[in-house]
């Protein structure tokens, strides 16, 4: 599933940083990691056991539980994920979308916060990232993909739920088909995936749930990520 790509991808990032941060640590102190194995079981007790100053073991310390976390099976870190987004009614709203999963109806929500902030649902899909460039030349006007500034993260994420929503959401199945004819494929799946993001502002502004609403696959996705919570609550 796409977001299990996606944590991996994070815990790649995550983890690079913590090790250079405590790497940059012990250069401070003029120390190396033993060995040419930086982070294994002897070389993380070693590093438990310095005595680097206060703020500085304070820092270590919370380091090395982060890095013990995202080292951790992907299936754990969903099952925390799924515990915390199972308690927020707006995750649970934006999921009555086809193709919206837990990840990403909890991704949008903490990056968004307040959709108030934001004057419009064209507004909203830029913020994004989520606009086509636009190529004009003399009298012809050529559509193209997304580019420029826009949050990266729901970007990609919004893509990847527009690829599931064209396979079971007959409203975007037919602008899918529609588009992918003039423009081709890939930019009528980031079409599909800006008319969503259009529609998780209203959805999100009026608190509605989605209108073409699936009421069974909606129960099987809560009912999957409620048992999912369980599993990460009891880990």
């Amino acid at each position: 599933m796409f977001h299990c790509r996606y944590l991996d991808t994070c815990r790649v990032k995550t983890r690079t940083e913590v090790k250079n941060r405590i790497h940059g640590l012990l250069d401070k102190h003029g120390l190396r990691v033993p060995g040419t194995t930086s982070f294994n079981r002897d070389n993380v007790a070693w590093l438990r056991g310095l005595s680097l100053g206060f703020m500085n073991d304070a820092i270590l310390r919370s380091d090395l539980a982060l890095l013990e976390t995202v080292d951790g099976p992907v299936w754990l870190i969903e099952g925390k994920i799924e515990a915390l987004a199972v308690e927020d009614r707006r995750v649970r709203l934006l999921m009555t979308m086809t193709g919206v999963g837990y990840f990403t109806a909890m991704l949008v929500v903490s990056e968004v916060g307040d959709v108030g902030r934001f004057r419009g649902d064209k507004e909203f899909a830029s913020w994004m990232g989520l606009v086509p460039s636009v190529h004009q030349s003399g009298e012809r006007t050529r559509i193209g993909g997304v580019s420029g500034p826009g949050n990266k993260r729901l970007r990609w994420v919004m893509v990847e739920c527009a690829q599931a929503a064209v396979r079971y959401d007959p409203r975007f199945r037919g602008l899918y088909e529609r588009l992918s004819r003039r423009r081709g494929a890939g930019c009528a799946v980031v079409a599909v995936a800006h008319e969503m993001a259009k529609v998780l502002y209203f959805m999100l502004g009026r608190d509605e749930p989605y209108r073409d609403v699936d009421g069974g696959l909606v129960e099987r996705k809560l009912k999957n990520m409620s048992k999912r919570a369980l599993d990460g609550l009891r880990n």
